[in-house]
């Protein structure tokens, strides 16, 4: 099969983990051909001062040897479209919004034309990764034989994405010839929409997340006394919630609250920081995660509840299953699928109370049933369902 893959995330991040690219990467594993094709610039971009994206993107395109197109693995190339698109956010929502942003939709049709000449293929199928404005109009510019909306988190509740996508993502999902989600939640709500819409699971490549493999815990983890209390990852209060973080230090200064992973300018670290017991170890690389994540004692997932976890699946919990570790999170419907691996708890009482019972020694499975059970959620799994759904939706075109 050839695929074409709208992304949302460059290919050239190396620092965050990114369910497109994994998709890309077994879809090529597996024989299959596929072309990424790789969030083009804006204006924005360009004029930005000190862009760390453009940056990035010219460090990535000068590794190629100065190509746009290239095969960076077996099967898969990657795309960086030459092309510059405009930046209209800014516009009302309506008429003249639609105008550019299908101009926007023509310039990037006509790179991955380009691309799709010089690879020869005239038969592939388009995976657009949860982008609702670049890739509207995609379906009609391009003529896929199936064309595939991947619906992974419920942007609509941030406010960039709100202004027009509200109009335009159930416009998108109506005309896919399919939806695929990543977690239950989502899948239902596309299928208000579309009835052709399928769950298929998360995958994760957890080859790092092996318990056996850590030969050290990182000095500056053990320099914190125990018991330690740890998150990885992004620390943002779009998805954490910090009042809770701080509650947990509040009611138990014997214990250590432990944060791995870059703040943005929402986070408050200031007032967290301010806390004895409370310790952000910022970014760290991400072969070193593991590590971290050995030497803590009990793993948190403290989500705040919105709109946007509300479906969102936490690819971090398959890591902290998969090093064997006691884990707390909230109860969200997504997290059902947990319910026998980790401790869900509802108000900040029952968090705290989960965690204690967690350092006291109390288990809902032994480390090696969540280290199996995490790694039941591969990206063969995921894809092969994914795959599976495209061909019933070629057999019935």
């Amino acid at each position: 099969m050839h695929l074409v893959i709208i992304a949302r995330q460059p290919w050239e991040e190396k620092n965050m983990g990114s369910n497109i690219r994994d998709m890309a990467r077994t879809l090529a594993a597996g024989g299959h051909q596929v072309l990424f094709v790789n969030q083009p610039l804006d204006w924005a971009a360009l004029l930005r001062k000190n862009s760390e994206r453009l940056a990035e993107r010219r460090k990535f395109i000068d590794a190629q040897g100065g190509k746009t197109l290239s095969e960076v693995e077996p099967n898969l190339w990657v795309l960086s479209p030459p092309t510059v698109l405009g930046s209209y956010n800014w516009l009302p929502d309506g008429a003249i919004y639609d105008w550019c942003n299908k101009q926007n939709g023509r310039k990037l049709t006509a790179t991955i034309q380009d691309a799709l000449k010089e690879l020869r293929w005239t038969d592939f199928v388009v995976l657009n990764d949860n982008d609702m404005v670049q890739g509207f109009y995609l379906k009609e510019l391009l003529r896929p034989s199936v064309y595939v909306y991947y619906l992974r988190d419920n942007f609509l509740a941030v406010d960039y994405w709100r202004k027009h996508g509200t109009r335009l993502e159930p416009a998108l999902m109506k005309k896919a010839d399919l939806i695929a989600s990543n977690s239950l939640y989502l899948a239902a709500q596309a299928a208000k929409h579309n009835p052709a819409s399928v769950y298929v699971g998360q995958g994760c490549d957890l080859t790092l997340f092996n318990p056996e493999l850590v030969s050290a815990i990182p000095e500056d983890l053990l320099a914190i006394p125990s018991p330690r209390i740890g998150y990885t990852g992004a620390l943002t209060t779009l998805r954490l919630d910090a009042d809770l973080i701080e509650a947990v230090a509040l009611r138990r200064p014997d214990w250590q609250v432990v944060l791995v992973g870059n703040t943005d300018d929402s986070f408050p670290i200031d007032r967290l920081q301010s806390l004895p017991n409370i310790t952000f170890l910022g970014s760290r690389p991400p072969a070193t995660v593991p590590a971290y994540l050995a030497g803590m004692d009990v793993l948190i997932n403290p989500q705040v509840f919105n709109e946007v976890t509300i479906g969102n699946y936490p690819r971090k919990i398959d890591e902290y299953l998969a090093m064997g570790k006691p884990v707390v999170a909230v109860r969200t419907e997504t997290m059902e699928l947990f319910r026998d691996h980790v401790f869900l708890a509802e108000g900040t009482d029952a968090f705290v109370e989960a965690i204690g019972e967690a350092l006291a020694g109390k288990e809902l499975s032994t480390p090696q049933e969540r280290i199996g059970f995490a790694l039941e959620h591969t990206w063969e799994n995921s894809v092969g369902l994914l795959l599976d759904a495209i061909r019933q939706t070629q057999s019935n075109a």
